[in-house]
């Protein structure tokens, strides 16, 4: 039943069982007070743009690789 919506209503029934009505309450407000974690393209601020760690070098070394093969040129 894992992965079902019966699954996940009987989940959290069990989990305002075990640990409170308010369970689900308390873990997002645990997430909202997380700070100082750097992730995504917020972590721009924290490399220089010559560093290959900085996001803008990551995207242009992707878009540098080309996934075409060179054209075969033909006689007409």
């Amino acid at each position: 039943m894992a992965g079902t919506t019966e699954g996940g209503r009987k989940a959290s029934l069990k989990n305002k069982e075990k640990y409170g009505e308010d369970f689900y309450k308390n873990i997002g407000a645990r997430g909202g007070k997380v700070t100082g974690i750097t992730k995504g393209f917020a972590i721009a601020k924290s490399y220089p743009l010559d560093d290959p760690r900085h996001p803008s070098n990551a995207g242009r070394k992707g878009g540098t690789v080309s996934k075409r093969r060179k054209a075969i040129k033909q006689d007409a």
